[in-house]
């Protein structure tokens, strides 16, 4: 019994650490192809050499919405050292809701459709929503966050990553 709760507590722990703080790692961001509002795409390859915040977010989220005011001064401030940010819409999001959300609050940055799924299960089968990634120069995944961030620890990870060579 003690020995099944002991396994119990710690795949909570894990689950609050993995959910609350975000997760580091290194991993190469995967191959993706942005379909952007405009009819534009942009690839993962060509944000090599740029540090980039992906956001997966829904107009129907809560968090998001909150944040989203949040992420447009992150990108203003970061912008002209080589920051880029994609908000990539959920799958069920209607593509009307999400082009009038961007239109409507002015956002500066890539927004994105994910009308199929592919990019959100490319990215970790994403389900949750807001889950935001933070990809490097090299283009490798170096923070994931579910939930809001933490703004401030955000924008001292930014800083050092747009300092690297």
């Amino acid at each position: 019994m003690k020995h099944a709760f002991r396994i119990w507590l710690l795949s909570a722990a894990t689950a609050l650490t993995l959910l609350g703080t975000g997760c580091s790692s290194s991993e190469p961001a995967p191959p993706s192809t942005f379909v952007l509002l405009d009819g534009s795409k942009s690839t993962t390859a060509d944000l090599r050499g740029k540090v980039t915040l992906v956001n997966f977010w829904a107009t129907t989220c809560v968090s998001c919405v909150k944040e989203m005011p949040q992420l447009s001064a992150t990108y203003d401030k970061f912008k002209d050292r080589g920051f880029e940010t994609v908000a990539v819409a959920m799958s069920y999001d209607p593509p009307s809701y999400v082009v009038n959300f961007a239109q409507s609050r002015q956002l500066p940055f890539k927004v994105a459709l994910d009308n199929t799924g592919e990019l959100a299960r490319a990215w970790g089968d994403v389900k949750l929503t807001p889950t935001t990634f933070i990809v490097n120069k090299k283009g490798q995944i170096v923070k994931r966050y579910v939930g809001e961030p933490d703004f401030a620890a955000l924008h001292q990870l930014l800083e050092t990553l747009l300092a690297e060579v």
